[in-house]
């Protein structure tokens, strides 16, 4: 009985050379192909064309930074803490990726992922997308769930990345379904919910990402790619501007002991 064989399209190498994704590493790849082209390739083990490359890079753009959030914070404290683990600290940070920050490019995603795949034909113009987005903002009120990609606790009269996204994916001929649904729930949902709320960035990216056929278990995955550039930027800052300390200080100086509160 032979040794057993781990196959594998990606990376491989030899004495002489060094191959990914059957192409020389050295020849074929380093200065030629971008770093996005390149993640996108790896998931997909196909090369995109470049007006996927544009959308899946605006994508990645759009979710580097997003200023102080929590993933932001935790990298610079936790950099405070052990500034000899900068992978301790980009990890702190990712870690933190969920269903508040980041993951709603997944959640989002799948959400309309699911919904179409019980439609079938897919709507025809923007009449019959805001018939299917109605039915489906008006089945989530009903269930007491909230629309993935829906509000923005900042961004509360438009997110400035949600309008750009869609105008890139359509110059690119990229627009699909998933993003149609997604605009027509921005059209109809104040219809069922009384009030207007914004698509946001982390939301039409999980549309986007969807559309360009990407697997919807990787989605997360791209935002924490794109955020991990963001917190090697949040790093590079603290070196230079450190205010880790001071929000430490902050909280050490300023807390105050009470009682103890016991749970029932």
């Amino acid at each position: 009985m032979g040794e057993p064989v781990y196959e594998t399209a990606l990376g491989s190498s030899t004495k002489d050379t060094i191959t990914l994704l059957g192409r020389d590493l050295a020849e074929d790849v380093m200065g030629t192909v971008g770093f996005g082209e390149l993640a996108f390739w790896l998931a997909t083990q196909r090369r995109p064309a470049e007006g996927e490359t544009r959308v899946f890079e605006a994508v990645l753009a759009a979710l580097a930074d997003h200023g102080f959030t929590p993933t932001a914070i935790v990298t610079r404290l936790t950099y405070l803490s052990a500034p000899d683990s900068i992978q301790g600290a980009l990890a702190a940070g990712l870690l933190g990726g969920g269903s508040r920050f980041l993951g709603v490019t997944e959640d989002c995603g799948r959400f309309l992922h699911d919904v179409l795949s019980e439609v079938d034909p897919l709507p025809d113009g923007d009449e019959g997308w805001d018939a299917l987005a109605l039915a489906t903002v008006e089945k989530r009120r009903a269930e007491g769930k909230f629309i993935p990609g829906l509000g923005h606790h900042v961004h509360k009269d438009g997110d400035p990345r949600t309008r750009r996204l869609f105008a890139i994916a359509a110059e690119e001929g990229l627009r699909g379904p998933h993003l149609e649904l997604f605009a027509a729930i921005g059209r109809v949902h104040p219809r069922v919910l009384g009030k207007t709320l914004p698509l946001n960035g982390a939301g039409v990216c999980g549309a986007a990402l969807a559309d360009l056929g990407l697997p919807l278990e990787l989605l997360r995955g791209f935002a924490l790619l794109a955020r991990t550039a963001g917190l090697i930027g949040q790093l590079a800052e603290e070196l230079r501007h450190p205010v880790a300390n001071d929000i430490f200080l902050s909280v050490d100086l300023n807390n105050r002991p009470v009682p103890p509160d016991p749970h029932a």
